[in-house]
């Protein structure tokens, strides 16, 4: 790949602007990189990057052409076959020489699968998924898992570089996403365990805040206790990241599991509660809402006060 020198000379197309591409892209014309964006929905996020200074492609393939590297953050797998390989994708607008990487979450195999497509077409690819949820790809602070060749992700570590902060190579073509498992695995199951504890303490007509602040600032600790338990507290269940979206997730573990015949209760148990969290009504709340499948089971609820 030849990527230009300076972020003022790299063209970059930009497909997905939700709660983490809108973000993402911002941090990115920041660093000063020129975008062309797309978004296969009209959402506020789109407006707020055209008017900081990106401009609007009518398709997936238009924001391809004419770009160095092409960033796709979409919803789910079938999702980033649509924009990357669709009638109206990136592979019809790349050039060869050009980089793809996709920053969504999705199924390993099938990474592969459109890298291999993209190679034929002359065009790179990495798999870099991402962690931090919203704060922080507003922040800039996202931890990006790779996947990909050494020398296409050397040439495009300065775009990453304007996104997160913990930047790290894995392997080769869906190591990304496999590691991005692995991840979600820690985050759902540590998840589980701030809820079965505040709801403990909830039950037991303990001051909950206060078994909080206890246990947050020892071995306990986590990035979940530390930001999304207050949260619970407050009643605030507005989402960071989404419980459907960290069902898709799981979906994804469990099959990646069964691929390699490994069996993950603990994730299993994860699923199963969330299921309850969406029956509940709570799919489009975030990932904290799990402590509702507890609430509901005791009757009561965690709460400050």
């Amino acid at each position: 790949m030849d990527m230009p020198a300076t972020p003022a000379e790299t063209r970059i197309g930009f497909v997905g602007l939700g709660i983490m591409g809108a973000p993402m892209a911002l941090n990115l014309m920041k660093a000063g990189y020129s975008l062309k964006v797309y978004n296969r929905s009209d959402r506020p996020g789109v407006q707020e990057v055209v008017e900081a200074g990106g401009s609007r492609a009518a398709s997936p393939r238009e924001a391809a052409e004419g770009s160095d590297v092409i960033i796709t953050i979409v919803t789910d797998t079938p999702d980033v076959e649509a924009v990357i390989l669709g009638e109206d994708g990136v592979v019809h607008g790349a050039r060869p020489g050009a980089t793809v990487i996709d920053m969504s979450t999705i199924s390993p195999r099938v990474t592969r699968e459109i890298g291999a497509r993209l190679k034929e077409s002359g065009v790179h690819m990495l798999d870099a998924p991402v962690s931090g949820g919203d704060v922080g790809a507003q922040n800039g602070t996202l931890s990006i898992m790779v996947g990909g060749e050494q020398a296409v992700f050397d040439d495009c570590l300065p775009v990453f570089e304007a996104m997160g902060k913990n930047i790290n190579l894995i392997g080769g073509s869906g190591a990304g996403q496999t590691t991005k498992a692995c991840n979600q695995i820690a985050v759902a199951c540590t998840n589980l365990a701030m809820a079965e504890a505040l709801m403990l303490a909830a039950a037991s007509d303990m001051d909950v805040q206060k078994v909080l602040d206890a246990i947050s600032g020892g071995a306990a600790g986590s990035w979940q206790m530390t930001n999304l338990g207050p949260r619970i507290l407050k009643g605030d269940f507005d989402p960071g990241f989404m419980v459907r979206l960290q069902q898709k997730d799981l979906k994804l573990v469990l099959e990646a599991a069964n691929d390699v015949k490994l069996a993950l209760p603990g994730t299993s148990i994860a699923h199963q509660y969330f299921n309850i969290v969406e029956r509940l009504g709570g799919a489009d709340e975030g990932t904290q809402a799990l402590i509702k499948a507890y609430e509901a089971q005791a009757g009561t609820e965690a709460r400050a006060g």
